[in-house]
């Protein structure tokens, strides 16, 4: 490791200099190449209620959705260690780029899921609301995890993606709430990368894990911290870890144009939406008119005009389509 910023604990240097060891070329000079890892900081809340198990308490919620290879194997691999006991609560669909979203107005569904052997939990909203569903003690019967991990996140989270990124936003809220949190995402890249890279993912970020756990026991891991851990491409062949700051950059977010007839609901449904909208209407329009009538039969030298149910006449609005794409100008290539 190169360097170490100030205000990272000894303790947890010491770790991860422990890790770095245990993988071969040893502690030497790191590459660019390599994760990194940074730290951002929020007040402590309150802690809520413990848990029977003697073992520590690891939550697990991720962006991509419950069935992503990432949060599966990540999953599987913490409770085949068996010192964890491992609670998944993670979005049912794919909530990528959702930020720091909550679901206002709308009810949450909460339903159980079968995943590698955890006590888990699919929920109908976005990662922010599966974390803080998940520490009011309101779907478990705890409330203090000792651990928050978001991920592995298919697709990059660095720079300014950082407030895009649903993976991100999950340890975000748990280190909002005063828990310790790690963020995990994998670089992505189209037409390269492979499923199985996950699995090394898996293996490269395994360590850092229990690096932190053993930190937190200790009572060495920052108190207000959150480490948000990016893992390369082809994660077996990285080259070690190296702590950085967060970078400044960002991808450029371009908005294209899309026709009405490319655009779905102006094809496939439109005849039928069109008849069922003009039904509609004529039967507006039809309570109108004979609202008008019995007003004209008990007042004279009224005139009325049939405009339907909203009183307003009908205007043209004018419709665009629009399609959001991502120009990557750096190596990395999702949110």
């Amino acid at each position: 490791m190169t360097s170490v910023k100030k205000g990272l604990p000894p303790g947890l240097v010491s770790n991860l200099q422990e890790v770095l060891s245990s993988r071969k070329g040893g502690v030497g000079e790191q590459s660019n190449d390599g994760p990194s890892t940074s730290s951002t900081s929020a007040e402590n809340a309150a802690a809520g209620e413990g848990n029977d198990d003697t073992r520590p308490i690891v939550l697990v919620t991720n962006g991509d959705g419950i069935d992503s290879p990432g949060l599966l194997l990540l999953v599987e691999a913490l409770v085949r260690e068996g010192s964890y006991n491992v609670h998944v609560c993670a979005p049912q669909l794919d909530k990528s780029a959702s930020g720091h979203s909550v679901t206002l107005g709308e009810t949450i569904a909460a339903t159980s899921a079968q995943v590698s052997g955890a006590t888990a939990y699919e929920i109908s909203g976005t990662p922010v609301d599966c974390v803080s569903l998940a520490l009011s003690g309101a779907l478990f019967s705890w409330s203090k995890p000792v651990l928050v991990i978001s991920g592995i996140n298919k697709g990059s989270s660095c720079g300014h993606h950082l407030f895009y990124s649903g993976v991100v936003a999950g340890a975000r809220e748990a280190l909002i709430s005063g828990f310790p949190s790690l963020s995990i995402s994998l670089n992505w890249k189209k037409d390269e990368s492979q499923e199985s890279d996950f699995k090394d993912a898996v293996a490269v970020c395994l360590p850092l894990i229990n690096a932190a756990l053993r930190d937190i026991e200790k009572g060495d891991f920052p108190k207000r911290c959150s480490l948000n851990i990016q893992i390369p491409t082809s994660p077996s062949t990285n080259k070690g870890f190296k702590l950085t700051k967060q970078s400044m950059w960002r991808s450029t977010l371009n908005w294209n144009a899309i026709s009405a007839n490319r655009h779905p609901g102006a094809g496939y449904m439109s005849n039928q939406q069109s008849l069922g909208l003009q039904l509609a209407q004529l039967s507006r329009d039809a309570s109108a008119a004979g609202a008008a009538r019995r007003v004209t039969k008990q007042k004279t030298n009224v005139e009325i005009e049939s405009v339907g149910a909203s009183g307003k006449t009908e205007v043209n609005k004018l419709k665009k389509y629009f399609r959001l794409e991502v120009n990557h100008s750096y190596p990395l290539s999702q949110l």
